[in-house]
This record gives C-alpha cells, structure tokens and sequence, in this order.
C-alpha cells in the first residue's frame, strides 16, 4: 500500500508507491524530456556533447541530466563527456559518490591515519616493556 505525498516538482499529490519519488504527471514529462536528450545525443556529431551544451540544446535541467547518468540510462561509455558531479569537490565524475582525485586524498589520509595510530600503539606497548639493567649470574 502506497503513501500520499506532495509531488517535488508540481505540488500535487500522488500515491508513493517506492518507485518514483515524483507525481505520474511529472514522471511522463521527465520521461519525453529523456526521449529528447536521447535523440540529441544519438547523432554522431553530438555524443561528444558537454553537459553544457545538452542542456543549452534541449533545454533539460542540469540535475536532470546528472540523475540519469546517476541512474545509468545516460552511459558515459557511449557518451564521454557526461558525467555528475563529485560530492566533495564538484568536478564530474562517472562512478561513486567521489571523483578519483578524492579519492585518492582520502585514502592516502586514511593511510596516514593507520600509520599513525599504529605508531602510538607501538610507542604505549614499548613504555609497558621492563627493562632489566643487570644480568642475574647464576
């Protein structure tokens, strides 16, 4: 059994089945949207198109372009120059939430941060050792 809620985008209510999170009526223009930017990027000249240049061409909303990449029905590996952007810093990115470059800063602090704590560890376990000063003859 669904929900009632408010459509994101038109106000209007609609049942919330888990599917869509906007109204059937917004969804059916998303997807003629789709259709267009499909057809747009379907011309050879035009699969190199930048995220930019779609949107000036089609008039479709950045995020919407960004949501189908997301999604996977806009490919980069058929089209290049799409992508969305990183959660960090904001450049385009193809896969996860992160683009490479963030990545790469993150775990090498990750890194820095296991050496450093295994650093400390060894240091507390090395000031627990005794230390005898003398040897006992026997």
């Amino acid at each position: 059994m669904g929900e009632l809620r408010n459509c994101p985008k038109c106000g209007s209510f609609y049942n919330y089945t888990g599917v869509r999170e906007i109204c059937p009526k917004c969804s059916q223009d998303e997807e003629k949207m789709y259709e267009v930017v499909y057809r747009f990027l379907r011309k050879r000249e035009n699969r190199a198109a930048t995220v930019d240049r779609i949107v000036e061409a089609t008039g479709v909303e950045k995020e919407l372009l960004y949501k189908w990449v997301r999604k996977n029905r806009l490919q980069p590996a058929l089209f290049p120059n799409l992508g969305y952007p990183c959660d960090n810093c904001g450049h385009l990115t193809t896969k996860g939430k992160l683009c490479e470059s963030c990545t790469k800063d993150l775990k090498s602090n990750l890194n820095k941060f296991e050496a450093g704590r295994e650093f400390r560890e060894n240091i507390a376990k090395n000031d627990k050792a005794t230390y005898l000063s003398e040897r006992r003859k026997k």
